[in-house]
């Protein structure tokens, strides 16, 4: 029988492969423009075409939205965060939802290693100086890579990557998390408590879902727990973030840089935090390659064919109220 598929949003040139194999498949679909549509669109969509199947990027798909699908089987995320499905609200009307929690750990681990070595050596900075007409080499103050303490807030998927990519460094890795690691993964950091991890870190990368718990987890009392001078990279939810306290701690010099790959009010942050001297931006950028890309989309439509066909999901949610 053929289904109504709503796809929200997708942040990729096209949805040929979609429309290949959704449509190929005998399904009918709906899409809405590449970048996430407000909200009251995306409900209006769904009071209108009452879809059988939601896949969502960046946009936001509210108990609203899910109310208006009488016979909605699945709620899939293109991505790893949830936070943008009202979770709950999906399964009270017997949707599943999904996600592909591995696709980008790779890029996202690559990235924030990438972020650590560009403050380490200043790439970013003197840059900066070099086009602005400034060649003095005796202006810098770069830091030895070797011997730096790191510390991981989160070590899931993507924390052990950028562990094991920065073993063998001689660099000091510290770590914590919701459950402590065992075996290899245990081997590459010293685990400890928040509050033990932020006074020794040279620098602190933010590898967090966000969640109720983590929302603002990184406010101005974390901020100055942490070393002074020290440097911030968040290659995960902008939400995990006070923009205003982050700010107050680069002007105060209490952070020396931060690294935003994500940040609160995207995808028009504040011209405060994008703008500031000392902040190494990019746009939500560190899933991404070709190869991550199209493993991303297979798996989300895969989800949706077997959830349309009936068959048990791959990867499956369950909603926050453990119900």
């Amino acid at each position: 029988m053929k289904k109504t598929i709503f796809i929200t949003d997708f942040p990729w040139p096209d949805l040929d492969f979609e429309h290949q194999h959704l449509e190929g498949a005998g399904h009918r679909l709906v899409a809405g423009r590449s970048a996430a549509l407000p909200r009251e669109e995306i409900d209006a969509i769904a009071g209108r075409e009452r879809p059988q199947a939601i896949m969502t990027c960046w946009a936001q798909v509210s108990a609203s939205a899910i109310g208006h699908c009488r016979d909605l089987a699945i709620v899939a995320r293109y991505g790893v965060g949830l936070d943008n499905i009202a979770l709950d609200a999906a399964w009270a009307a017997g949707a599943r939802v999904t996600n592909v929690p591995d696709y980008c750990v790779e890029e996202v681990s690559d990235h924030a290693v990438a972020m650590l070595l560009a403050w380490s050596r200043g790439i970013v900075a003197w840059d900066r100086e070099v086009k602005r007409g400034v060649w003095d080499p005796s202006l810098a103050r770069l830091r030895r890579t070797r011997g730096l303490t790191v510390g991981l807030v989160g070590y899931g998927r993507a924390g052990k990557l950028v562990a094991r990519k920065l073993s063998g460094w001689g660099l000091r890795v510290i770590a914590c998390g919701r459950t402590v690691p065992t075996g290899a993964d245990a081997s590459l950091v010293e685990w400890m408590t928040l509050d033990a991890l932020l006074p020794q870190a040279d620098a602190v990368i933010a590898l967090l879902p966000l969640s109720p718990a983590t929302a603002n987890l990184f406010d101005a009392a974390r901020f100055a727990q942490m070393k002074r001078g020290a440097l911030f990279i968040n290659v995960s939810r902008g939400g995990l973030v006070d923009n205003a306290a982050i700010v107050d701690a680069l002007d105060s010099g209490q952070l020396d840089t931060a690294a935003l790959d994500v940040i609160a009010g995207e995808p028009n942050p504040p011209a405060a935090v994008t703008t500031h001297p000392r902040v190494i931006a990019t746009p939500h950028i560190a899933f991404s390659s070709p190869d991550a890309i199209q493993e991303l989309r297979e798996r989300t439509v895969d989800e949706v064919l077997r959830a349309l066909r009936g068959e048990a999901a791959r990867v499956l949610v369950r909603p926050t109220s453990g119900s």
